[in-house]
């Protein structure tokens, strides 16, 4: 481990406590985990088998978009909500046509943030509560909850007073990718990918 790598690591460590910037969390190597809230590094939930298997069936999904000029991003890209706060998407899509981040920490808003629903109930008020506030206050146009426990997918858009409201919600069939014409969301071959596990 390098001396810079060695220090950040130490900094991490002691401002766990002592407060942290978002520069300073944007600096922070990847194999520190953790998100920024309130300038404190809170760790992350733990992504179970069946929470990885939905992230990647999903970036296959928005591959397309990629293709076509937009940006898919997976989950560990930092942005920064909130002066004191950093969150990192399970994905971030942006766009084709849209600014797209050019630093470690992105301040620019994607169009749809993905969050996949872990089991406990710490996490899942994380995505629920906190981060839909927060990611409506930074200004993502589309908030997808993925639950596949529930086996359920609610899709939120953004409102004019900066709240979501629920757009869409299914388990079953295919759902429309909304601004993505032509890209459906197949339910119940994401859901069966997911028993395969069992």
């Amino acid at each position: 481990m390098g001396r810079r790598l060695e220090s950040l690591v130490m900094r991490a460590r002691n401002l766990k406590t002592k407060g942290m910037t978002l520069k300073e969390w944007a600096e922070l190597p990847d194999d520190v985990p953790g998100e920024l809230v309130d300038g404190v590094l809170v760790e992350e939930e733990m992504a179970s088998l069946p929470h990885e298997v939905v992230v990647l069936f999903l970036l296959r999904l928005f591959g397309p978009i990629d293709d076509r000029g937009g940006l898919v991003i997976p989950s560990e890209y930092k942005y920064g909500v909130a002066p004191r706060r950093g969150r990192k998407p399970d994905i971030s899509v942006y766009l084709p046509g849209t600014p797209q981040p050019a630093s470690r920490l992105g301040t620019t808003p994607p169009d749809l943030a993905v969050e996949v629903i872990t089991a406990s109930p710490r996490d899942a008020r994380r995505d629920r509560v906190e981060k839909m506030a927060e990611y409506a206050r930074f200004g993502i146009r589309w908030y997808w909850l993925v639950d596949p426990a529930l086996r359920i997918v609610e899709l939120y858009e953004l409102g004019p007073k900066k709240r979501y409201t629920l757009a869409a919600s299914s388990s079953s069939g295919k759902v429309a990718v909304p601004t993505c014409r032509g890209l459906k969301l197949d339910l119940d071959k994401l859901w069966a990918r997911v028993d395969r596990l069992a």
